[in-house]
């Protein structure tokens, strides 16, 4: 009875490693048939990827420099006026307020003049009083050379008349000595008249003298008033815009303290600081312009220039002729030339009419030497190192380069390239040299290299 249950016991274990054999063959099976349905994948290729860049070509050609520049444009000519002469201000122009203009020659203000006036006449009035004096000089001159002859002969008389009775009572002893005395008198009586006569005659050309002179001074203090009264009214000296103003109807005013002040808008002046080394290099001088005996910049080229306004979005621009230069500062190493607009061309030449007008800040395009023989590049396409890539066979090469000049997003190349190079224009980063390159922006007919 108790060993009834080992032939169960056996037969468990048998069909438990029956089962676990089954299951086992199942999962062979299953991954056999799951890896026959699998298809294999394709065989990695190991081929050099190509860089895909864009190219241009480039030739040698002569470029025209522009120097850019910077600068406020201001009336050339601005004058602050102050009258000459002091005194209460009696009227002023109508239109005499700040932004108006004012046409040349038309009264500004006009001061009191009735002491200058006061004084014109009294200049006058001594000068016609002097001018008398010389007349009445003259006339008593004449008169008195006139008498001078009688006097002269009435004292020959009394010499003669003297001499005779003199001789006749000394030697014939005929008349007497108080006769004789008589006669002498009469001659020294005419003698002396005669001696006072002269002595007047030849006076007057001095006395006239002095009177011219005075004369002189008389109309000289006669111009100064009459200068005086006319510096009562201050008039424009041109046609110009007031800028500033600081007098009104019944103000004293004080000779010589501004009041007003006035700019000439029939010239703007814009000046322009130009980097030092633009100006050595590309600034256009005229030859043998400069003054032999003296240390400055000789005379610029008087070339039509650009000029933008910053702030105006809408591409006006006017035309300004290159002047002259300013000044240059050492500190900043930078030159100030001065570029003119005439009035007439201070309007937009787009046919917008906007004006050119003083404060406005603006954009100046001066043309310089010109550059011969450069390739243009893309400013991008050069490096900070002054090398460019090249496409050489479809093969990335870098070539240094000599940069003739930077403008705007533009580089201009004096060496290092050969005409017809095509030079890489996309931004690469660290690149391997003799990369392959794919150019996408290849014609048809363009060469693989």
């Amino acid at each position: 009875m108790e060993k009834r249950g080992e032939p169960n016991k056996a037969v468990m274990i048998i069909t438990r490693v029956v089962v676990c054999a089954l299951i086992l063959w199942a999962g062979a099976a299953a991954k056999s048939i799951l890896t026959a349905m699998k298809t294999p994948p394709k065989a990695a290729e190991n081929g050099e990827r190509a860089l895909k860049v864009e190219v241009m070509e480039v030739q040698p050609d002569d470029r025209l420099v522009i120097i850019t520049g910077t600068g406020s444009a201001k009336a050339k000519d601005m004058v602050k006026l102050a009258p000459e002469v002091g005194g209460k201000v009696i009227r002023v122009h109508p239109d005499l307020e700040e932004g108006k203009r004012i046409p040349r020659g038309e009264i500004l203000f006009e001061i009191d003049p009735t002491n200058y006036q006061s004084a014109y006449e009294v200049a006058a009035a001594t000068v016609a009083q002097t001018n008398n004096t010389i007349e009445r000089l003259q006339k008593q001159q004449s008169m008195d050379s006139e008498r001078l002859k009688t006097i002269a002969r009435n004292r020959d008389l009394a010499k003669a008349e003297y001499e005779r009775v003199r001789t006749l009572f000394e030697k014939s002893k005929v008349g007497t000595q108080s006769g004789l005395d008589r006669a002498e008198s009469a001659f020294n009586s005419a003698a002396d008249m005669a001696d006072q006569v002269s002595l007047a005659v030849d006076l007057y050309p001095i006395q006239i003298q002095e009177t011219r002179s005075a004369l002189e001074s008389a109309r000289a203090r006669l111009r100064t008033a009459k200068a005086d009264l006319e510096r009562t009214k201050v008039r424009a000296p041109f046609d110009g815009r007031v800028v500033a103003k600081a007098i009104d109807p019944g103000q004293f005013v004080q000779p010589g303290a501004p009041v007003l002040t006035l700019a000439d808008d029939s010239v703007l002046e814009i000046h322009v600081p130009l980097d030092s080394r633009d100006a050595r290099d590309w600034l256009q001088f005229k030859e043998n312009a400069g003054l032999q005996d003296t240390a400055w910049f000789g005379s610029l080229v008087q070339a039509p220039c650009e000029i933008r306004w910053t702030e105006d979005k809408n591409g006006h621009y006017w035309e300004g002729i290159l002047d002259r230069v300013v000044a240059f500062d050492n500190k900043t190493r930078t030159l100030t030339v001065s570029v003119q607009v005439p009035g007439e061309k201070a309007l937009s030449r787009d046919g917008d009419q906007l004006p050119l007008v003083e404060g406005m800040f603006c954009a100046v395009n001066i043309p310089g030497k010109t550059m011969q023989g450069v390739m243009e590049l893309p400013r991008w396409a050069v490096s900070f190192e002054n090398t460019v890539y090249i496409s050489n066979d479809l093969r990335l090469k870098t070539v240094p380069v000599t940069v003739e000049r930077v403008q705007g997003e533009t580089a201009y190349i004096s060496q290092g390239l050969a005409p017809g190079d095509q030079v890489v224009t996309t931004r690469l980063i660290d690149p391997l040299e003799n990369s392959l390159l794919e150019i996408l922006n290849r014609q048809e007919g363009d060469n693989a290299s």
